[in-house]
């Protein structure tokens, strides 16, 4: 089974558009003393005539790169001469740059340190008195401290490929395309580059800490390279970057968990060392070079720069390891700017961080995405009042219009002006968007990101990854359908599907409509109906929705015979809305009967007033609150697209069963709650977190039961219990919870050998407790056969091993299972094993 996570799909299609890559031209070589002939670190690099270095080296080996012609480089390093040098097409790569050290009668800073002084305790070491020193007087984002506060923010994301030769400009694929090389440039090592996406975005953000706490980001303009239609690369481009606060323990990238060099307990994790005080911005400021004590664990080497007066944070570097595990991803580089205004606080000036992605080779030569994120913090407002209406949410805030600006407009709005390979990547794009190959191209992995294949303007088909699945009553079984598609912002939406069972020989369908009247509340309706063959009982806290993937068309291979799958038919209508973000009501009022599709291998037989009964009716309406603090989604129509973070799921459902309403047959009331969370537990990984808790205070038959989900598959099925049969736990009340923790190859990479392969391991142990009366027995013909977990929590646990594969491509995980009771049931399965895919960093 794939576990399919929309938002990462989409880093397929980028690595392709390595083949589309932005040129610049370079240089490279070694600094060396001239004395000594041993390489040079720390030393600042100035291009052609700039007074500001481009950047200041952490090795004696250097490679600068440059959007214009590089013709002239100049050296710099305190207590050496300025040493500058003419660049040209012939010289430019493997150059021997010799310093010489200049005569100084006194030097009153620190001594500079090329090797990594060795100290007998870390108390000796100068670097920790400074970092004890700055976790003492920790500061905290100054946001907070005032009423209210106004900014303004400038992004800008830019896409580009590297490392293209001429052999590979010449395949086949460019054929037609062959004039988006005039966009390109080469290096000096001969190889070439080309933009592929550009994208700028204004925000206007407001803030109020007192009398209650608010904030808004509103987006006020923004402007990108051909692609505003485009839901694979826009998606990726917003959704590989984080916010991140340098003082936390933990920084956040792709939701995994690197140890901050400046948090609390980076002695755990980093070797320090005070390398020199320089001038930073009109401060002075210690330079520490910092990194990690093993470089296989997930980690960051670079700089800190730490006011001598203050000890606050004035700039930081952040680069990884070359040994970085972590799925399409090369290297990470992260330059962090803060503005100090009290002694207590800090506020964001500038960061940047730069993502080299590649599908396969980490060797430095592949070809490759660079993905590059820059946001400049500026206009910064304090105490003033602010009108209640800034932070009520407006209908044309929502139009797609509202954001677009005139190139004025943006001339003046941005930091620092495009440069010349920026300003080509709009016209480039632009061009290709007009050219049928290059659609082609985009449409066929549109199809693989999103799982629909475009046939005409608004109608796709799909999902392509449900078309095929069996099951005992179907036999092989075939599933077709279609959605209505215009734009990523629709209002509205219609979809539908067919199924066949060979084996059956029963149609299948199911079809539902839904249309949005207010992007601010997301106020919408929809309705559907269905008559389908589905496993019930493998999803406790469930939808109501019509168009959900039936579990049993997805089980391939499975673990024993499966025949409790049910008949349905079912007809639903809902209402939702979000008085608040991200916080939704939803109604469903729904009409459903259910029988077994299997009657000879499963019964859901029952009593009702004495009488024998073999398919149920029931009618009910369900409240549902969910709330989802901190998510973040990228479209604003009927379908959204959810960015990835740790914001956690909160549902709380009520479901009232209505007797005789469409000849409904019971009278019944359900509560159930689910709380799901991952959280991030330091350079220790990931854990996952879900409970669920629920109850039926009234007798209903099997077919409305609490069924403790089991997965007879041999694929991963999430928040299921992997050695359980169907429906050999059900229960009036229950509680279930899931931890799943994922160590980020933490553990394997202390074994010698195996670390090589850049395993990871997960653990897990799962519990659920509950228990059933003797009435909701006594209703089920064959109500005997039924039990709850209520003499002991049955519990099962195991470890998987993830991130196999080859290369940057490591996608497959297998887990271990072990059941840790009621080991004395008939047709138990004790220990299995399940596989499948899990397509993420």
């Amino acid at each position: 089974m794939l576990t399919n996570n929309s938002r990462y799909c989409p880093l397929f299609f980028l690595i392709f558009f390595s083949n589309f890559i932005c040129a610049q031209n370079t240089a490279n070589g070694k600094i060396i003393d001239t004395k000594t002939n041993k390489e040079i670190t720390g030393v600042d690099i100035f291009i052609n005539d700039s007074n500001k270095p481009v950047f200041t080296t952490s090795t004696g080996s250097f490679s600068v790169q440059s959007d214009s012609i590089i013709y002239k480089l100049k050296f710099l390093r305190k207590s050496y001469a300025l040493q500058s040098v003419t660049i040209t097409p012939e010289n430019a790569s493997n150059l021997i740059i010799k310093l010489s050290q200049e005569k100084v009668s006194n030097i009153e800073e620190v001594v500079i340190h090329n090797e990594k002084p060795k100290y007998k305790n870390k108390k000796e070491n100068p670097a920790y008195a400074i970092m004890q020193e700055v976790w003492k007087r920790k500061r905290n984002n100054g946001l907070d401290k005032f009423d209210t506060y106004t900014y303004k923010e400038y992004e800008k994301i830019q896409f580009d490929a590297n490392n293209l030769d001429s052999a590979f400009m010449k395949k086949k694929i460019f054929n037609k395309l062959d004039f988006i090389f005039d966009y390109a440039d080469s290096t000096a090592s001969g190889k070439m580059g080309l933009p592929i996406f550009l994208n700028e975005a204004i925000y206007e953000n407001y803030g109020e800490n007192k009398p209650s706490k608010k904030t808004k980001k509103l987006l006020v303009a923004q402007k990108t390279s051909g692609f505003q239609d485009n839901q694979i690369v826009t998606l990726t481009a917003k959704n590989l970057y984080r916010d991140i606060n340098i003082y936390d323990n933990t920084l956040n990238y792709f939701d995994i968990g690197f140890p901050s060099p400046v948090g609390t307990d980076g002695f755990s994790t980093y070797d320090y060392n005070l390398i020199d005080t320089i001038s930073m911005r009109g401060e002075n400021a210690y330079k520490i070079r910092y990194q990690p004590k093993r470089t296989e664990v997930l980690a960051f080497q670079g700089y800190l720069f730490i006011d001598t007066d203050t000890y606050a944070v004035l700039g930081a570097t952040l680069k990884s390891t070359q040994r970085i595990n972590v799925n399409f991803i090369n290297a990470i580089s992260t330059e962090l700017e803060y503005d100090n205004p009290d002694e207590n606080t800090f506020l964001p000036k500038k960061f940047v961080t730069e993502i080299e992605m590649t599908l396969f080779s980490k060797k430095k030569t592949s070809k490759s995405i660079i993905a590059k994120r820059s946001v400049d913090y500026s206009q910064y407002d304090f105490n003033k009042p602010l009108d209640a209406k800034i932070f009520t949410r407006k209908e044309e805030e929502y139009d797609d219009k509202f954001v677009d600006k005139d190139d004025a407009y943006w001339v003046k709005a941005r930091p620092d002006s495009l440069s010349k390979t920026e300003q080509g990547v709009y016209d480039m794009l632009d061009k290709l968007q007009q050219t049928p190959k290059f659609n082609r191209i985009v449409k066929l992995y549109e199809t693989l990101g999103s799982g629909y294949y475009n046939i005409t303007k608004g109608i796709d088909l799909g999902p392509i990854f449900s078309v095929y699945g069996t099951n005992e009553v179907e036999g092989d079984r075939i599933r077709l359908g279609a959605r209505t598609y215009f734009t990523r912002n629709d209002p509205w939406r219609v979809q539908f599907y067919t199924a066949y069972g060979f084996k059956d020989q029963q149609l299948k369908y199911g079809v539902e409509a839904k249309y949005m009247f207010n992007r601010v509340n997301r106020f919408m309706i929809g309705a559907g109906t269905r008559r389908d063959v589905m496993q019930l009982g493998v999803q406790l806290t469930n939808d109501d929705g019509i168009m959900s993937r039936s579990f049993a068309s997805s089980t391939v291979f499975a673990r024993g015979e499966n025949a409790s799958l049910s008949s349905v038919n079912q007809t639903n209508i809902f209402t939702s809305i979000e008085p608040w973000k991200n916080f939704q009501i939803r109604v469903d009022g729904t009409m459903q009967s259910i029988k077994s599709a299997n009657p000879d291998g499963f019964s859901l037989m029952y009593y009702r007033n004495g009488d024998l009964r073999k398919t149920l009716n029931d009618s009910h309406v369900t409240v549902s609150l969910i709330a989802r603090p901190g998510a973040k989604f990228s479209q604003t129509g009927i379908d959204r697209y959810e960015h990835g973070t740790l914001a956690p799921t909160i549902v709380l459902k009520y479901t009232r069963g209505i007797e005789g309403l469409f000849n409904g047959d019971f009278n019944y009331n359900k509560l159930q709650f689910m709380f799901y969370k991952p959280v991030l537990i330091g350079s220790w990984g990931k854990t996952l977190i879900n409970f669920e808790a629920g109850k039926n205070f009234d007798t209903v038959p099997l077919a409305l039961q609490n069924v403790i989900p089991g997965n007879q598959s041999y694929s991963l099925a999430t928040n299921t219990f992997a050695q359980l049969n169907y429906y050999e736990f059900v229960a009036d009340t229950y509680t279930t919870l899931h931890l799943e923790h994922h160590f980020n190859g933490k553990i394997l990479s202390y074994i010698p050998l195996i670390k090589k392969l850049k395993l990871r391991e997960v653990t897990f142990i799962r519990g659920a407790y509950g228990t059933l009366s003797d009435a909701s027995k006594k209703i089920n013909v064959e109500g005997f056969k039924y039990s709850a977990p209520n003499e002991h929590i049955y519990y099962e646990y195991g470890f998987g091993i993830e991130n196999i594969g080859f290369g940057n491509l490591r996608i497959f995980r297998v887990d271990f299972n072990w059941r840790g009771n009621y080991l004395d049931r008939p047709d138990i399965s004790t220990f299995g094993i399940k596989a499948g895919f899990q397509v993420g960093f």
